[in-house]
């Protein structure tokens, strides 16, 4: 893709390297996963002929092709992205499959839509959008404006407060802890995960990904002027889809979380190291490595009066 045309940002390092380690098998396990959220996304965007709808942080672009799949050649498709290099990937992708008269492409935060008119728009999606944008109610406000009387959202949100309540806590009992006398494990844990989550209570509210739950997100919609809202917080627990070492030093968990293998090697000593990998590599490799994912679907319309 022509993506390679541009430096990679941290956004296209994550999506398009990172966020499978580079594995072509993760890679496609990771891809199926996305693309069943993306369905539910796009069934809740009630699509039909004949509508223009915006994918706001489009990464690669897999709602507004999997819209243009659904709908075909009548439905026009706005992707925004604050990456160039994403969206000149998003694009390639779009003359490869023979539909770039369909696509316009704008680089722009999800708080400004300044390409877009008033009240132009059938439908704004999202899918891991609004989790890194700082000022989320503006970012609404905004798809209140681009939307016609009627219009409607559909967004996927992670929700991510939980992995800052989890490096908090392991925070705390390290701290009741005597300093000589820690758990050794327990120390590795809480540097690993606070490398890649905020792990004080300032910290978590200064950031953009922590600093809201599902409840929050509601009530920005409902502030924001939506209405006939419906949301629903889906949470799974089940065995990590990771069972290589190799992915699990490779993979982060967000575009802004470095990798265990850089915390390993920027934040372990060599002894260390090899401790954390005799205790976790062998969960891991069993496939006995529990993960929790919590998402947000939301649905909600802008008032026709």
């Amino acid at each position: 893709m022509d993506s390679q045309a541009l430096p990679p940002d941290e956004w296209s390092e994550w999506l398009l390297h990172r966020r499978h380690a580079d594995d072509p098998d993760y890679a496609r396990v990771v891809r199926g996963v996305v693309a069943g959220i993306a369905d539910r996304v796009l069934d809740a965007a009630n699509l039909s002929a004949g509508m223009t709808l915006a994918d706001v942080g489009a990464g690669e672009g897999l709602l507004a092709f999997n819209a243009i799949e659904r709908i075909g050649p009548s439905l026009r498709v706005i992707m925004t992205d604050i990456s160039a290099p994403m969206l000149r990937h998003a694009e390639a992708i779009a003359v490869e499959r023979n539909v770039r008269s369909q696509c316009t492409f704008l680089e722009c935060s999800a708080e400004k839509l300044p390409g877009i008119a008033d009240s132009s728009l059938d439908v704004v999606a999202t899918r891991a959008v609004l989790a890194y944008v700082s000022d989320k109610s503006a970012a609404l406000r905004e798809f209140h404006r681009v939307l016609k009387p009627g219009g409607r959202i559909s967004l996927a949100e992670p929700i991510l407060q939980d992995e800052a309540f989890f490096a908090r806590a392991l925070r705390r009992r390290l701290d009741s802890q005597p300093e000589g006398s820690r758990d050794r494990f327990l120390t590795l844990l809480h540097r690993w995960k606070a490398a890649q989550f905020p792990d004080t209570e300032e910290l978590c509210n200064l950031n953009p990904i922590t600093n809201y739950s599902e409840r929050d997100l509601l009530n920005f919609v409902r502030g924001s002027g939506f209405a006939a809202i419906h949301l629903e917080l889906h949470i799974d627990v089940a065995p990590s889809l990771i069972t290589s070492w190799e992915v699990f030093l490779g993979t982060s968990p967000h575009p802004l979380a470095p990798p265990l293998r850089d915390i390993l090697a920027e934040k372990f000593t060599a002894d260390e190291r090899q401790f954390f990998e005799q205790v976790v590599r062998p969960t891991v490799e069993a496939g006995k490595n529990f993960s929790t994912e919590r998402l947000v679907y939301l649905s909600a319309t802008k008032p026709a009066a």
